[in-house]
């Protein structure tokens, strides 16, 4: 007979995620609500050179995922982002306010998941209620709070079926739609009024952020480290695969809108592009059909992201990497409450275009970090070429100075906002980490994360 610690390695490892699975779960993620609203914005930078933006971007996030498939293939765990950057800048205020730059950077992607299904779900009704898509937004995600604190039941019970839904529907949406559509025109030729005090081509470097946030979702499968059989190989193959899927997906996606709408008209409806294209082609009834595909998509988005991004900052919390909110016995699960509670807060206070360039500055900033602590900090630990770490940091500063300059020209306000944010992040982290170093400057920090099981 097989021990009992033999019998439970088998039945911990059957519950483990395969690879096909691993794929799937990551796939869905980045098949999310924010290609139904990115796309409009990306056009309204580039014109009809969109489709390729997306495949620019591809490329970029290819560079990208290298750090991070060798991170996981090193460190596999369910500490994902916050691990590797821990790994790399130890213990304190650098690897804190990275971390917390992603946890920002997540809960501003529920922001614009929650305003995308409020511009779509608008679309079923009069023109008159046009000015309530932000109180839509905040409806959503005080839904997802409810579904969150009722247990990862409900969660996972919902997560599958909808992520099956809305990755089978924008993939026949996007091939039918180039099909009816046929292949469009791409001259090149048009320039926006946001681009045109732009040199030639810069607005196609700055609208790669926007891309690049289409596939940011990627990132969340490292968190998947301790549960995918064979982590060292599985977690990069996941990364990898699902980030080609996704980009076949995408450009064919972009190529449809492109050949259904002109690119005034995309720009238009930048905020609910998917159902203006849906309906030249397949009617009144294609454009609904694609406003429910939003929703269902942006209402799991939405309740995905609200729990990957308060189990982090709950996991930060323990690590003593911020103060920890779930020792506030009075509140059930306050970081869900903090979580949401911003969300709601960018919600109300900002448009979807904003919300991206946030997102986006937050996000690109939080890469360069994790390139940069692979490697200046970790050749003696992982193993990896070291020039491809260069080449994405390189990247990322381009696209991030182009998109910073283009802001600065077109919408300051985006960047106040991004300064007062990434100083506070840093200053609070800075105070915070003070508060537990003792004399010799030793910081007393919380468990490992390997060790940490949070929130089950």
């Amino acid at each position: 007979m097989k021990s009992n610690s033999t019998m439970k390695k088998i039945k911990n490892n059957n519950q483990k995620l395969s690879l096909l699975g691993s794929i799937s779960l990551g796939t869905g993620v980045m098949i999310g609500a924010g290609i139904f609203v990115l796309m409009g914005q990306i056009a309204e930078l580039v014109g009809d050179l969109f489709p390729i933006a997306f495949i620019a971007g591809a490329l970029v996030v290819g560079f990208s995922s290298y750090s991070y498939v060798k991170f996981s293939n090193t460190y596999p765990s369910s500490g994902g982002v916050a691990k590797f950057l821990t790994k790399a800048y130890g213990p304190g205020t650098l690897a804190g306010s990275y971390s917390l730059l992603m946890y920002v950077s997540m809960v501003v992607a529920e922001s614009l998941v929650a305003g995308t299904f409020g511009a779509y779900t608008l679309r079923l009704f009069p023109k008159e209620y046009a000015g309530y898509a932000s109180v839509l937004g905040v409806f959503l995600i005080v839904l997802a709070y409810i579904i969150n604190i009722s247990g990862n039941k409900i969660i996972e019970a919902t997560a599958t079926l909808t992520a099956i839904i809305k990755v089978i529907g924008i993939a026949l949406l996007a091939i039918s739609g180039l099909v009816i559509s046929g292949l469009p025109t791409i001259t090149g030729n048009f320039i926006t009024t946001n681009s045109q005090t732009l040199p030639e081509g810069f607005g196609f470097i700055a609208a790669l952020a926007l891309a690049i946030l289409a596939y940011k979702g990627f990132t969340t499968i490292t968190n998947q480290g301790g549960d995918i059989k064979k982590p060292h190989k599985n977690v990069g193959r996941s990364i990898i695969i699902s980030i080609v899927v996704c980009t076949i997906i995408y450009v064919i996606l972009a190529l449809s809108v492109s050949g259904a709408l002109t690119i005034e008209e995309i720009i238009i409806a930048k905020d609910y592009a998917l159902a203006a294209a849906a309906k030249p082609v397949f009617g009144e009834w294609g454009s609904i059909l694609t406003i429910f595909l939003a929703i269902i998509a942006t209402v799991s988005g939405v309740i995905a992201s609200v729990y990957s991004a308060s189990r982090m900052l709950g996991m930060l919390g323990n690590m003593k990497q911020v103060p920890n909110l779930n020792r506030i016995k009075k509140l059930k699960n306050p970081s869900l409450i903090f979580t949401v509670s911003l969300a709601i807060l960018l919600t109300i206070l900002f448009d979807l275009t904003r919300i991206a360039s946030i997102g986006a500055i937050f996000y690109l900033i939080m890469d360069i970090a994790i390139h940069w602590g692979l490697f200046i900090h970790l050749k003696k630990e992982v193993k990896f070429n070291p020039i491809i770490p260069i080449i994405a940091i390189l990247m990322d500063v381009i696209i991030l100075g182009a998109f910073i300059y283009m802001k600065y020209l077109n919408d300051p306000f985006v960047l106040i906002v991004s300064a007062i944010g990434i100083v506070l992040i840093f200053l609070s982290q800075y105070i915070f980490m003070k508060s537990h170093t003792d004399e010799d400057g030793n910081m007393h920090m919380g468990m490992d994360m390997d060790e940490h099981k949070m929130m089950k």
